[in-house]
């Protein structure tokens, strides 16, 4: 057989692989994991900026929000999880769903602009939360914080998006070390995780919120620098979210990559790949 014949043939197995590829990277990401990429500090020290992880999908089961966003601006492409399962959503349910547990550290659609957030559950449906100067309080009771070594992290540009750190022990310069107090907090079921605070600031003392029917409320770990439930949506906060807006639960660090670009192989933190988020 000739060249010129085998030639036509060769192209289209090439497209039909690519197609396969493709479609079963799709399905995968829809149904078991999502990849997430972690671009604030919101979550530090738990979670550092250059943190690379799957979300468990599997773990509160599936709605609307599972659908797969995809977004590059880049060549004009801007596909929301609405425009593909938007026929899901409205009902706050979920297929096989799963209950959320208090401390788990959830991925979830923002319920205003639907933008992708991480952050820790610290108030189920019918839960009592407020914040009092500093101290976590769940159905009136504060929960337990243990005194932990102070986080310490250089004052330089971090991630891709090129952020500084607050620091607690005031403007530092380039290079400089940055201090922030940390603490261990156990939550009323047992999980411990650290905590971070930078100052004294509104956040450090919010109203009595009594979680909906339904409904998730979520913080960051490094409390004073996180836009999380403690912020109504009306002023650009996350307030309560919704159930069917549950992506999935973070378990693991997969990768960690400290610098402007996760090919700055010197950047890698190697400490961090596969490890457990508590």
């Amino acid at each position: 057989m000739s060249t010129e014949e085998t030639k036509p043939n060769g192209i289209w197995e090439t497209i039909k692989t690519i197609f396969w590829a493709l479609l079963i990277a799709g399905v995968f990401r829809s149904i078991f994991f999502q990849p997430f990429w972690i671009p604030s500090g919101s979550m530090k020290d738990t979670l550092l900026i250059g943190d690379f992880l799957f979300v468990n999908k599997m773990a509160y089961g599936y709605s609307y929000a599972s659908c797969p966003s995809v977004r590059i601006p880049a060549v004009g492409i801007n596909v929301d999880a609405t425009d593909i399962c938007g026929w899901m959503q409205g009902d706050n349910s979920r297929i096989w769903g799963g209950e959320p547990e208090t401390g788990d550290v959830v991925v979830f659609r923002h319920p205003v602009n639907g933008t992708d957030y991480i952050k820790r559950l610290v108030g189920l449906p019918g839960d009592t939360v407020q914040v009092t100067a500093g101290v976590l309080q769940i159905n009136g009771k504060p929960v337990k914080l243990e005194a932990a070594p102070d986080f310490e992290e250089v004052f330089e540009l971090q991630g891709p998006q090129g952020m500084r750190p607050r620091c607690e022990n005031g403007a530092v310069g380039e290079g400089a070390m940055c201090v922030k107090t940390r603490q261990y907090e156990t939550l009323p079921n047992g999980r411990k995780h650290s905590i971070l605070n930078i100052a004294e600031q509104r956040s450090d003392n919010t109203p009595l919120y009594t979680v909906p029917a339904g409904h998730y409320f979520f913080m960051g770990d490094n409390r004073d620098n996180s836009t999380d439930s403690r912020f109504d949506q009306r002023v650009g906060g996350v307030g309560f979210v919704p159930y069917e807006n549950l992506i999935g639960r973070a378990d693991r660090v997969m990768f960690s990559s400290g610098g402007r670009s996760m090919l700055y192989f010197w950047t890698w933190r190697g400490d961090r790949f596969f490890k457990r988020i508590d």
